[in-house]
């Protein structure tokens, strides 16, 4: 029906009832209200730090309180994770059975990504806004795993976090040939063995004032040595297999956990592999600092896993240790080409 035919039947219809054109209620049409992106201000909003996510629910903590909430409907699809700098309205007393909700989520300063496989798109981010790495390692059972550290090197370059060597369990194996390797990076790095002593404290004071990270193999200890940096924390702690030398995962999710100097450690769940599919080969190239001077003589196109390449004349002169990192990069590099689709670093 047209407009002007709508109109004649509307002042009709009102006519005979003897009613006014302002008595009458008239739907508006779709469209007919104008859309807005606004939203809301929630100048009151509390910031935080996520410390926890669980199944749609986000344990934050503001300085002074811990509060359970829930994300907005306004902010969409948009995940949060542990790490993440938000604002809070509604309830946020903190009191049992309330529950806040995340209105807004800061942008963050770093983010720390992995994937499944080197070949798998999709990416999963690990933490948010952290600015240290602390990469756990076990001297023995479990062994070391030179080329998972290699990966976690990699994310923490290309994340910008500065890397933290931890190694643990020296009380059953030593740590020079290790700490030989990644020697020409200039790591800082710190060995612990049971009892625990004067390294514990040296560890508190890299970890003082900084949201750390700690990512590890299964069973190298991570839970451990959270336990004796927070003895309240109560983190569960596993067995490894005698056999196979694989650990059990005793952290089922990241969380974030206050250190009462300053600073927060964020432990993870214990890793087997760790995709690099998200980071680009010439980063990879780049997490090996090395190789930097030797770089400049390759051919123009260089992948560096061809005949030809000038890595290989450069680790022949600087001995094992460079070959085993050439090895580890030249591994990641086919692993990202396919080639090599099986090593994820275990």
């Amino acid at each position: 029906m047209g407009t002007d035919a709508g109109a004649g039947l509307l002042n009709r219809v009102v006519g005979h009832a003897g009613l006014d054109e302002d008595d009458v209620r008239v739907r508006p049409g779709k469209g007919s209200r104008p859309r807005t992106r606004r939203r809301p201000a929630h100048s009151g909003a509390v910031d935080a730090f996520v410390t926890a996510v669980d199944r749609g629910r986000y344990r934050s903590w503001t300085g002074d309180r811990e509060i359970t909430a829930m994300k907005a409907r306004e902010l969409g699809k948009g995940g949060i994770v542990v790490g993440d700098r938000v604002s809070l309205a509604g309830d946020v007393s903190g009191e049992p059975g309330t529950l806040a909700r995340v209105v807004r989520v800061q942008p963050r300063t770093s983010v720390l990504r992995r994937s499944a496989d080197d070949d798998d798109p999709a990416e999963r981010i690990v933490v948010a806004n952290a600015d240290q790495l602390g990469i756990v390692c076990a001297l023995a059972n479990p062994p070391p795993r030179p080329r998972l550290i290699d990966r976690f090197l990699v994310a923490a370059f290309d994340a910008g976090l500065e890397p933290l060597l931890c190694l643990t369990k020296a009380d059953l194996a030593p740590p020079d040939d290790l700490l030989a390797v990644y020697q020409p990076l200039g790591l800082r790095s710190v060995v612990l063995s049971r009892p625990f002593g004067s390294a514990l404290e040296d560890l508190r004071a890299l970890l003082a004032d900084r949201i750390s990270v700690l990512v590890g193999h299964s069973g190298v200890g991570k839970s451990t040595l959270v336990n004796a940096l927070l003895p309240e924390a109560g983190r569960a702690v596993g067995a490894v297999n005698e056999v196979t030398g694989r650990g059990r995962h005793t952290s089922s999710s990241a969380v974030a956990l206050r250190l009462p100097g300053g600073g927060w450690i964020i432990d993870t769940p214990g890793l087997r592999s760790f995709g690099l599919a998200h980071i680009t080969a010439d980063s990879v190239v780049s997490a090996f600092p090395e190789f930097a001077d030797a770089l400049a003589d390759c051919p123009p196109g260089c992948s560096h896993l061809e005949e030809g390449c000038a890595l290989d004349d450069w680790v022949a002169d600087h001995g094992a240790a460079a070959a085993a990192r050439l090895d580890s990069l030249r591994r990641l590099l086919r692993s990202r080409e396919g080639l090599d689709p099986a090593d994820t670093g275990d």
